[in-house]
């Protein structure tokens, strides 16, 4: 669990906080308030094993940013999803794709580098892509229903999201 993305973050400020969740409801609680914190611009880099909880923590992010009545589900065959809240959420999944060219194809700048949010799940799969600065956040399996989710924030308003968090 505590290997993280590969970034230079020499000289920006970071932030760790490692929570347990008991379920599906207070992942997603994680989430909504997680979404309430974010800025234009950010961008949330996620990774985990299949059935982690990563489409929950987007459901609660999306929640957080005022997205509804229709909320992200896995988008397993799509690769963007947009949703319209206080900012755009942009849920990008690249489970299914092989190689850097497809990421390419997907004009990923649009998304990690405008005025939305960009949710990448398996971000890990092209760390080149992402920003320096963001927000990292790690679901493995804690027995049963349980997580146990790991955010870093790296970049100062990342790092911010995470001070005073709350959301039980």
């Amino acid at each position: 669990m505590s290997s993280r993305l590969p970034c230079a973050t020499s000289g920006l400020a970071s932030a760790e906080l490692v929570v347990r969740t008991a379920g599906p409801e207070e992942t997603r609680a994680l989430g909504r308030a997680l979404g309430a914190r974010l800025f234009p611009g950010s961008v949330v880099a996620l990774r985990g094993p299949l059935g982690s909880g990563k489409t929950c923590l987007v459901q609660g992010l999306a929640e957080g940013l005022g997205v509804g009545p229709e909320l992200p589900v896995s988008p397993s065959f799509i690769l963007v999803a947009e949703y319209q809240g206080r900012l755009p959420l942009y849920h990008l999944d690249l489970y299914r794709l092989k190689q850097r060219s497809e990421v390419d194809e997907l004009g990923y700048r649009e998304y990690l580098y405008g005025e939305g949010v960009a949710v990448v799940e398996w971000a890990d799969r092209v760390p080149e892509i992402l920003p320096e600065a963001r927000l990292e956040v790690a679901l493995e399996f804690a027995g049963g229903d349980a997580r146990t989710v790991v955010l870093v924030g790296t970049g100062e308003r990342y790092a911010g999201l995470l001070e005073g968090l709350t959301w039980r």
